[in-house]
C-alpha cells in the first residue's frame, strides 16, 4: 500500500511566481512526497503525491490561474483499473 494516494499535477500561471517559494511552502503545509516544482516567474509545473489534491489545488490557485490539472488515483491504477 503507498503512503500518498494522488498523484497531482498542474500548471500556474501568473506574475512574480518563484518556484523555490512554491516548494518550500508545500513542503512545510502538506502531507505528501515526490514534489516536483519547475518553471519560471510566469508559468510554473508542479507535481506532488498526496492525499488531498484539493488543499493543493486551492493553495495553487491562490497564486494564479491553474490549468492542464491531473489528478490519478495510484491506487485504482496498482489494481488495474483506470486511475
Amino acid at each position: 500500500m503507498m503512503d500518498y494516494r494522488y498523484d497531482t499535477q498542474l500548471l500556474i500561471e501568473g506574475a512574480g511566481l518563484d518556484e523555490d517559494e512554491i516548494h518550500d511552502h508545500i513542503l512545510a503545509r502538506f502531507a505528501g512526497d515526490c514534489l516536483l516544482v519547475a518553471g519560471d516567474e510566469d508559468l510554473v509545473k508542479l507535481h506532488f503525491h498526496t492525499n488531498k489534491p484539493w488543499e493543493i489545488l486551492e493553495y495553487c490557485a491562490s497564486l494564479g490561474e491553474i490549468f492542464d490539472i491531473v489528478v490519478e488515483d495510484m491506487d485504482r491504477q496498482a489494481r488495474g483499473l483506470k486511475g
